[in-house]
Protein backbone atom coordinates (compact mmCIF):
# COMPACT_ATOMS: atom_id res chain seq x y z
CA UNK A 1 0.00 0.00 0.00
CA UNK A 2 1.48 3.00 -1.00
CA UNK A 3 0.29 6.07 0.97
CA UNK A 4 2.11 9.01 -1.25
CA UNK A 5 3.72 9.64 -4.41
CA UNK A 6 7.24 11.15 -4.24
CA UNK A 7 8.16 13.85 -6.38
CA UNK A 8 11.23 15.09 -7.79
CA UNK A 9 12.28 18.71 -8.59
CA UNK A 10 11.13 19.03 -12.58
CA UNK A 11 8.40 16.42 -11.84
CA UNK A 12 5.31 19.22 -12.49
CA UNK A 13 6.83 20.59 -15.27
CA UNK A 14 4.42 21.05 -18.06
CA UNK A 15 5.55 18.10 -20.30
CA UNK A 16 4.64 16.04 -16.88
CA UNK A 17 1.69 17.25 -16.27
CA UNK A 18 0.10 16.93 -20.04
CA UNK A 19 1.90 13.87 -20.75
CA UNK A 20 0.12 12.42 -17.42
CA UNK A 21 -3.34 12.14 -16.16
CA UNK A 22 -2.23 12.22 -12.91
CA UNK A 23 -2.07 15.43 -10.82
CA UNK A 24 -0.23 16.10 -8.28
CA UNK A 25 -1.82 17.27 -4.51
CA UNK A 26 -0.84 20.56 -4.03
CA UNK A 27 -1.57 22.50 -1.16
CA UNK A 28 -2.31 25.97 -1.26
CA UNK A 29 -1.92 27.99 1.21
CA UNK A 30 -4.65 31.21 1.32
CA UNK A 31 -3.83 34.47 0.92
CA UNK A 32 -2.25 36.18 4.04
CA UNK A 33 -3.57 39.12 5.85
CA UNK A 34 -1.60 42.44 5.30
CA UNK A 35 0.93 42.99 8.44
CA UNK A 36 0.03 46.17 10.00
CA UNK A 37 3.08 48.46 8.99
CA UNK A 38 4.95 49.50 12.55
CA UNK A 39 7.22 51.86 11.34
CA UNK A 40 6.75 55.81 10.92
CA UNK A 41 5.16 57.37 7.83
CA UNK A 42 8.73 58.79 7.54
CA UNK A 43 10.28 55.04 7.36
CA UNK A 44 11.90 55.48 10.52
CA UNK A 45 11.48 52.96 13.58
CA UNK A 46 8.65 53.55 16.41
CA UNK A 47 11.00 53.48 19.35
CA UNK A 48 14.25 55.39 19.86
CA UNK A 49 17.60 54.52 19.21
CA UNK A 50 19.81 53.77 21.94
CA UNK A 51 23.65 53.75 22.53
CA UNK A 52 24.60 50.28 24.97
CA UNK A 53 27.91 50.63 27.09
CA UNK A 54 28.94 47.21 29.09
CA UNK A 55 31.97 47.30 31.90
CA UNK A 56 33.10 43.71 31.44
CA UNK A 57 34.70 43.78 34.80
CA UNK A 58 35.20 45.73 38.22
CA UNK A 59 37.41 48.42 38.10
CA UNK A 60 37.63 48.81 34.15
CA UNK A 61 35.70 51.42 31.69
CA UNK A 62 32.61 50.69 29.99
CA UNK A 63 32.92 49.86 26.25
CA UNK A 64 30.13 50.91 23.72
CA UNK A 65 28.96 47.45 22.51
CA UNK A 66 26.32 48.85 20.16
CA UNK A 67 23.11 50.21 19.52
CA UNK A 68 19.44 48.52 19.91
CA UNK A 69 15.87 50.26 19.41
CA UNK A 70 13.74 50.13 22.71
CA UNK A 71 10.85 52.01 24.16
CA UNK A 72 12.70 53.20 27.68
CA UNK A 73 15.64 52.78 29.39
CA UNK A 74 14.39 49.62 31.39
CA UNK A 75 14.05 48.03 28.09
CA UNK A 76 16.91 49.01 26.40
CA UNK A 77 19.06 47.52 29.82
CA UNK A 78 17.12 44.69 28.98
CA UNK A 79 17.63 44.15 25.43
CA UNK A 80 21.28 44.94 25.91
CA UNK A 81 21.49 42.36 28.82
CA UNK A 82 20.19 39.46 26.32
CA UNK A 83 21.81 40.68 23.15
CA UNK A 84 25.40 42.11 24.45
CA UNK A 85 25.58 40.20 27.59
CA UNK A 86 25.01 36.24 26.71
CA UNK A 87 27.84 34.59 28.17
CA UNK A 88 27.19 37.08 31.67
CA UNK A 89 30.33 39.05 30.37
CA UNK A 90 29.72 42.12 31.40
CA UNK A 91 29.21 43.72 34.76
CA UNK A 92 27.59 46.70 34.54
CA UNK A 93 25.36 48.27 31.27
CA UNK A 94 24.79 51.54 30.37
CA UNK A 95 22.22 52.76 28.06
CA UNK A 96 22.42 56.49 26.84
CA UNK A 97 19.39 57.44 24.13
CA UNK A 98 21.29 58.37 20.89
CA UNK A 99 19.84 61.77 20.76
CA UNK A 100 21.60 63.00 23.49
CA UNK A 101 25.03 62.12 22.11
CA UNK A 102 27.05 65.10 21.33
CA UNK A 103 30.08 64.68 19.30
CA UNK A 104 32.98 67.19 18.08
CA UNK A 105 32.95 67.43 14.38
CA UNK A 106 36.86 65.86 13.32
CA UNK A 107 37.20 68.18 10.92
CA UNK A 108 37.68 70.70 13.52
CA UNK A 109 39.89 68.97 15.46
CA UNK A 110 43.01 71.22 14.98
CA UNK A 111 41.03 74.28 16.78
CA UNK A 112 39.37 71.56 19.28
CA UNK A 113 42.69 70.81 20.88
CA UNK A 114 44.63 73.50 20.00
CA UNK A 115 44.73 74.66 23.73
CA UNK A 116 46.45 71.82 24.83
CA UNK A 117 49.61 72.64 23.18
CA UNK A 118 49.84 75.55 25.37
CA UNK A 119 50.09 73.56 27.88
CA UNK A 120 53.93 71.91 28.10
CA UNK A 121 54.03 71.14 31.41
CA UNK A 122 51.35 68.61 30.98
CA UNK A 123 53.95 66.15 28.99
CA UNK A 124 56.20 63.04 31.28
CA UNK A 125 58.84 64.73 29.82
CA UNK A 126 59.34 67.53 32.81
CA UNK A 127 59.16 64.73 35.24
CA UNK A 128 62.16 62.68 36.51
CA UNK A 129 60.90 59.31 36.99
CA UNK A 130 62.49 57.16 39.73
CA UNK A 131 64.69 54.11 39.25
CA UNK A 132 62.54 51.38 41.14
CA UNK A 133 59.29 52.34 38.14
CA UNK A 134 60.39 50.17 35.62
CA UNK A 135 57.18 50.69 33.45
CA UNK A 136 55.86 53.99 32.38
Amino acid sequence: MQLYKKYYYGDFGENKLESSNEKPNLHVSPPLEPVPNLFREDGGHPWPLWEVFIRSKQGLDHKHAGSLHAADAQMAIENARDVYCRRMEGTSIWVVESKYIHASNPDEADSLYDPAEDKIYRYPSFYEIPEEVKNM
